[in-house]
């Protein structure tokens, strides 16, 4: 079964997909572009999944997917392509997803980040956090903040993760990468002794519970910088999130420890583009005085017009406001603007050229439009 996996693995590489999925009683599929297709006609049985669970694990892996029903690990094709897999228990039997780990950890300029997201970078202290659905680039992101930190600094930085995803070379900095399994046997484990480990930065692959927020919170509050994900869709959603995580009685100790420490939230949306790819629109969320006293007077649901109205000053931006000048430069449909616009009705009035960051035709008086005609090459 394995050398059946490696030709699906090789195949999905050859179309540039991002996600292997094999399903005891389906057929095998693959995403590309954002969109699953069929991979052949093998229709994988039971045994086929449980004879691959145990040809690519360890015995105590193994143990440990028939224990807890899941599995979270690496997988290594050659020497240059790495999958984060994870496989579970279905109705069915086992099922499996690979997500392809590239190799080469691109730039922030590469990956045509805005460029505030550099300052995230020259922080000392403090939390920032990565944010989005699933598939979004938040491990892709974070790993070009941590490279570009690793070439131009000195720091001892520390890595929790499940599974070690990028794998960062000693540049300028000493980076010791702990995995969850191998390495360490839980977050809050590697984490607590993280704190007596000397670090400047510590990278969190993910805040999955209470215990380990907290932890960050407290790290970040001693004067670590912290790096982490969560699967949130937007700076708002994501205040909301963590302090909700919280009981009643511990919820303004959290907000004021947040208030005070969060430097920043990067949340990401993946848009297809008329080219047939996909680009990302970015939330920035970066700390100003106005930010941190939002957050400290559970004013949550003015944070969005605060970072409307830092675009110019702080760089920061909502989603709204990425997707428009996406939209300006011809990249995405309107349709798609639309789509995965936080607010449709909003965005539809600044496409027609009303309200605040409207899209304006300087030419309008001359040809008696109020804004541009921004209709997709299909129309």
């Amino acid at each position: 079964m394995e050398e059946k996996l490696r030709l699906y693995l090789r195949t999905m590489i050859s179309n540039s997909g991002s996600d292997l999925h094999l399903k005891a009683g389906s057929q095998v599929r693959v995403r590309i572009q954002g969109i699953l297709k069929v991979l052949g006609q093998d229709t994988l049985t039971a045994d086929m999944m449980d004879k691959l669970a145990q040809e690519i694990t360890t015995a105590d892996q193994y143990e440990k997917l028939k224990t807890d029903r899941n599995l979270d690990f690496s997988y290594v094709l050659g020497s240059d392509n790495r999958f984060r897999v994870n496989f579970f228990f279905q109705m069915d039997g086992l099922s499996a997803v690979f997500r392809i780990i590239p190799v080469k950890i691109l730039t922030i300029d590469e990956l045509n980040l805005p460029a505030v997201i550099k300052t995230f970078t020259e922080i000392q202290r403090g939390l920032v956090l990565v944010t989005g659905v699933t598939g979004s680039g938040k491990s892709t992101t974070l790993a070009a903040i941590l490279d570009k930190i690793n070439r131009e600094q000195k720091k001892h930085i520390i890595t929790v993760e499940d599974p070690i995803e990028f794998v960062h070379k000693d540049r300028g900095c000493l980076i010791n990468q702990r995995g969850i399994g191998p390495d360490a046997h839980s977050f809050t484990d590697a984490l607590r002794a993280a704190l007596r480990e000397d670090p400047d930065i510590i990278l969190i692959g993910e805040m999955r519970d209470l215990e380990t927020i907290d932890i960050a919170l407290h790290a970040a509050n001693t004067g670590h910088l912290v790096f982490s994900t969560l699967h949130t869709l937007d700076a708002k959603e994501t205040i909301d999130r963590i302090v909700g995580m919280f009981g009643n009685e511990e919820q303004n100790r959290i907000r004021m420890s947040l208030a005070s420490v969060l430097e920043g939230v990067i949340s990401q949306r993946l848009i297809p583009t008329k080219r047939g790819g996909r680009m990302a629109a970015i939330e920035i969320l970066k700390k100003t005085a106005r930010i941190e006293q939002l957050i400290a007077e559970g004013r949550d649901t003015e944070i969005p017009d605060a970072l409307f109205d830092g675009k110019e000053i702080y760089g920061t931006q909502t989603f709204d406001q990425a997707l428009l000048d996406i939209l300006r430069r011809g990249e995405i449909t309107e349709e798609k603007a639309l789509e995965y616009a936080t607010n449709p009705s909003d965005m539809k009035l600044k496409i027609q050229g009303v309200g605040k960051g409207a899209i304006v035709d300087p030419y309008a008086d001359e040809k008696g439009m109020d804004a541009f005609d921004l209709k997709s090459d299909e129309d």
